[in-house]
């Protein structure tokens, strides 16, 4: 998988979802509970895919600095992010609520 050998953050994010997949086994009491808590991990892969795609394709269209291009870069990482909160906020809901 090339993001796998050229993003470092979606290694690390890899490395997160091997720990936190099967502890959701452990963590969720429910179905609805299960599927939350993957559904939560998964994204943020997903929406790092698609942010490290952005960016290949903003780089391969030039490496002048254009301001659509440097928000499309930031739009990108604002999702990842975005992600992220839903995984904390998802984990500490179930996990302790």
């Amino acid at each position: 998988m090339s993001c796998f050998k050229h993003e470092e953050a979606f290694r690390v994010e890899v490395v997160f979802a091997a720990v936190l997949i099967p502890l959701s086994l452990i963590v969720a009491d429910t179905p609805v509970e299960l599927i939350l808590l993957l559904g939560s991990v998964l994204l943020v892969l997903i929406v790092e895919l698609l942010n490290s795609a952005v960016e290949a394709v903003v780089d391969r269209v030039g490496e002048e600095h254009h301001e659509l291009s440097g928000r499309a870069k930031d739009q990108g990482s604002a999702a990842v992010m975005l992600s992220l909160g839903l995984v904390l906020i998802t984990w500490l809901v179930i996990g302790f609520g």
